[in-house]
């Protein structure tokens, strides 16, 4: 279902990647369970930030850091927790499955994308761009990748990649069923915080929909 290549690994050595495809998920526009833990998640953040040195200061958003400074980016991820720290903002309220995405986002800090997984022509793949590779971003505009960005394809397009984001192709619609998502994590994160990750990603699908079956749920390293 997923492979990786030998281009990523020595690239980036130190970075690791992660994969949880589970099936028999819903995708309902609002759920009372997940919006309780939502609040419960940004009031956590609050009382843990109280001030945007703190937030930087993060080791994992000083490894997202580093990665984007490559590319003459910043890290949205960053941004996001600022703004529920210290700007009183919530999460924004999307359909279910890309809401517990985010949330765990927030929790870990780690770049995740998510896809309807019966849209995506397995195996799946995670590269290293050319810079030569195109794709429809999920906003609908055409974007080239950017040379030595981190990116996942199918066997048919361009899934996600770091600086761009996920593709409007295979992306989870209120009749998905069954999910996909996607980890990157560049040096200085670790294996580790990738599978916690993920397993938070997992427990919240489960919240929504409790018969939710993990078909896959696997960590790669470069080491």
């Amino acid at each position: 279902m997923f492979t990786v290549s030998e281009a990523w690994k020595s690239t980036y050595p130190g970075a690791a990647a992660g994969v949880l495809a589970i099936g028999n998920v819903a995708n309902p526009e609002h759920h009372v369970g997940l919006e309780e833990l939502k609040h419960e998640l940004e009031a956590e953040i609050r009382a843990d930030f109280g001030s945007r040195e703190e937030v930087r200061a993060l080791e994992r958003l000083q490894a997202y850091k580093a990665y984007y400074r490559r590319f003459k980016k910043t890290y949205h991820v960053q941004m996001q927790l600022e703004s529920v720290a210290l700007k009183g903002k919530s999460i924004p309220g999307i359909a279910a499955l890309v809401e517990a995405m985010f949330m765990a986002e927030l929790k870990n800090l780690l770049l995740t994308a998510g896809h309807d997984l019966d849209a995506v022509q397995v195996p799946a793949k995670l590269d290293i761009a050319q810079g030569t590779e195109r794709y429809i971003r999920i906003n609908g505009q055409e974007q080239q990748l950017k040379s030595g960005d981190m990116f996942i394809s199918d066997a048919q397009e361009v899934l996600s990649t770091v600086i761009y984001g996920p593709a409007r192709h295979a992306r989870i619609m209120p009749s998905t069923r069954r999910a996909l998502f996607t980890v990157y994590a560049p040096p200085g994160i670790g294996e580790e915080a990738v599978d916690q990750h993920l397993r938070d990603i997992e427990s919240y699908v489960r919240l929504i929909a409790p018969e939710a079956e993990t078909e896959l749920l696997q960590i790669y390293g470069t080491g």
